[in-house]
Parts: structure tokens; sequence; C-alpha cells
């Protein structure tokens, strides 16, 4: 008589369970917790671990060369530096509930309102509409063009500085700082108060 070997791909009655060889499972189930960590754990992890670098009291932020502006306070600073750190770019990142405000600095040769001019060029396709120019003067002096704008996902508010106070030649020659604020829609007004105080507190620095 003939007795015939299992195979090797053969599982026993006792390890399988709807056709499946449990001793799989463990590895099997290892895997698939990892994968789905990866792909939804780590996103779901960073939008639940909140922010940890809230702005108090008397901070200011480090806008170089000497130029500073005051956040608003319980803030979270996402991106820039706070005055006694150092700074190695001008692009500062505010953020709370419903609105951002982003400083961003560069050269630029002319006025703040034709520097504010590139900016709406540069967002020509971006869907919204712009509201009436203003300004708006920080005690320290400096003079903004402002241009609110609303857009199907919210309202915002584009303010251009020159950071100098002087002539016409020093102004024009300074660098220009753009303050962008958006807020998600019917958000605004809740937050204009905090945003009219840092807009005031903008200080010039030195001009090279």
């Amino acid at each position: 008589m003939t007795v015939e070997t299992p195979q090797q791909d053969w599982v026993a009655v006792e390890h399988r369970w709807f056709g499946l060889d449990r001793r799989t499972f463990k590895a099997g189930l290892t895997a698939l917790v990892i994968a789905l960590v990866l792909i939804y754990g780590l996103s779901a992890l960073n939008a639940a671990i909140p922010w940890h670098n809230e702005i108090k009291a008397g901070q200011v932020l480090d806008l170089g060369d000497g130029a500073t502006a005051v956040p608003p306070v319980g803030w979270q600073l996402e991106s820039g530096t706070l005055t006694g750190g150092s700074a190695t770019s001008l692009h500062v990142v505010l953020a709370t509930g419903g609105a951002t405000i982003e400083l961003n600095g560069t050269s630029y040769d002319g006025s703040a309102d034709a520097f504010l001019d590139q900016v709406e060029r540069a967002d020509k396709d971006t869907p919204g509409v712009s509201g009436q120019r203003g300004t708006v003067t920080s005690a320290a002096g400096l003079v903004g063009v402002v241009e609110s704008r609303t857009s199907p996902s919210g309202d915002g508010l584009d303010v251009a500085f020159k950071m100098a106070i002087g002539t016409p030649e020093v102004v024009a020659s300074a660098p220009a700082l753009l303050i962008r604020v958006r807020a998600e829609s019917g958000q605004f007004e809740h937050y204009q108060d905090e945003i009219t105080a840092l807009l005031r507190s903008v200080t010039p620095g030195a001009v090279r």
C-alpha cells in the first residue's frame, strides 16, 4: 500500500478557518495595522495634536533688520521668529480657529501701492472679488495700502507696507512687507480688532 505524504502547501484542518491558514493571521494583521497607520493614522494624529507655540503677552515678531510687529495673544506661531531668536527669513504664519495671518518680506523698488498691484496681478486667476483700496497707518508712522477680498472660501485682507519712513527716495528703496489675512466665511469680523492691532504695531527697522 502506498502512503501519500501531504503536499507542502497542505494545511491541517485544525489550522484552517474558512479555508485560510490561521497561522498566518498574526503576521497579516500586523501588516494591515501598519498599513492603516501609515495611510490614516499619521494624518489623524497630526490633526489631533494641537500646536504648542501659543503667543503670550509681551512677545514680539522679528521681521528682520530691526523691524517688528506685535502678534495677537493666544494665536499660534506656526512659522517665523520672535525677537530674541535668530530669524533666517521673513516668513511668518500665525493661526487661530478660523483665520490665518501671513507676513512675507521682500525687496522692492517702488511704492507700497505699486507693490500691491504686483501682488494682485499674480493672483488674477484666484477666484474672488476685491474691494476698494484704502490705507492704514501704523503707530510708528508707516503707511500701508489695504485691499479687502471676498471669495467663496472666505474673506481676506492684503496689506502692503514699505518698511521705511522718510523721503520718497528712501521709502521707494526700502524692503516691502506683505501681510495677508485669510478667514473663513463669517469669521473676519470676529478677529478684526486683533488684526487691526497687529497692523498698527508694525515698526520699521534699519534701512540699508
